[in-house]
C-alpha cells in the first residue's frame, strides 16, 4: 500500500533488487498483506499473520531468514469502528502483539529461520491515530529494539520518522495518507535492510 501501482516499488522488491546488484543467489518472497493484522483475522484482509506464518513463512522451500513488520493494523483497529473489516474487534495491548511476535520467533527458530524483527513505522496524522495507539507503538518498538529475543532488527521507525517529529512520517518519504510510505520511503527501508543479516 502506497507504492506505485504496477511498478514493483514496495521494499521487499527493493531488497530484491539490492541483493541481486550484489550478485547474491537469494530470492525474497513477499508475503505482505494490506491491513492484516498479528492477531486477528479478518473478512477483509484475510487470516491472521499468526494463523498463515506456517503456510506462509514456515512451508516455504529453502527458506533461510524472515523479516517480520506486523502489528500497526492490529493498533489500529483497536480504534477503528466505522466499518467491518476489522472485526472482530477485540481491544489489542502491546503484550498481546509481543507475544504474538514471540510465537513466531519460536516456530521459525524451530524450523532453523533467522527472524528479523522490523519496527513499527509513524503513523501520525493517518485518520484514525490516537495517542494511546502511539503509545502502544512505542512500547512494541521498544521491546523489538531491546529485547533480544530477534536474531536482528531493522529499525523502520527511525528509518522512516521525520527528525522533528518522530511520531510521523518523513514528507518525503509519505505516501500521502500519513501511514504508509511511498516509493522513496520503501526504497529507504530497503536500503536500510543490513544485508549481511540475511
Amino acid at each position: 500500500m502506497g507504492s506505485s501501482t504496477g511498478t514493483d516499488n514496495r521494499y521487499p522488491d527493493e531488497l530484491a533488487e539490492r541483493l541481486a546488484g550484489t550478485h547474491r543467489p537469494a530470492s525474497v518472497v513477499n508475503t505482505g498483506i494490506g491491513g492484516n493484522r498479528l492477531l486477528n483475522g479478518s473478512p477483509c484482509f484475510g487470516d491472521a499473520a499468526l494463523v498463515r506464518f506456517q503456510r506462509d513463512v514456515l512451508d516455504q522451500a529453502r527458506a533461510r531468514t524472515a523479516i517480520v513488520l506486523l502489528g500497526i493494523n492490529d493498533i489500529v483497529s483497536n480504534d477503528v469502528d466505522t466499518f467491518g473489516c476489522f472485526d472482530p474487534r477485540p481491544t489489542v495491548t502491546a503484550q498481546q502483539i509481543i507475544d504474538g511476535h514471540r510465537k513466531m520467533i519460536r516456530a521459525a527458530h524451530a524450523h532453523g529461520i533467522r527472524m528479523i524483527g522490523a519496527t513499527i513505522t509513524p503513523y501520525e496524522g493517518f485518520q484514525f491515530y490516537t495517542a494511546q495507539g502511539e503509545r502502544l507503538r512505542q512500547e512494541v518498538n521498544r521491546w523489538i529494539r531491546t529485547s533480544g529475543e530477534y536474531d536482528a532488527v531493522v529499525d523502520f521507525d527511525r528509518v522512516v520518522a521525520d527528525p522533528s517529529a518522530p511520531g510521523r512520517i518523513r514528507a518525503e518519504y509519505d505516501s500521502g495518507d500519513h501511514l504508509h510510505p511511498g516509493d522513496a520511503g520503501y526504497r529507504a527501508m530497503a536500503h536500510a535492510v543490513d544485508l549481511k543479516t540475511l
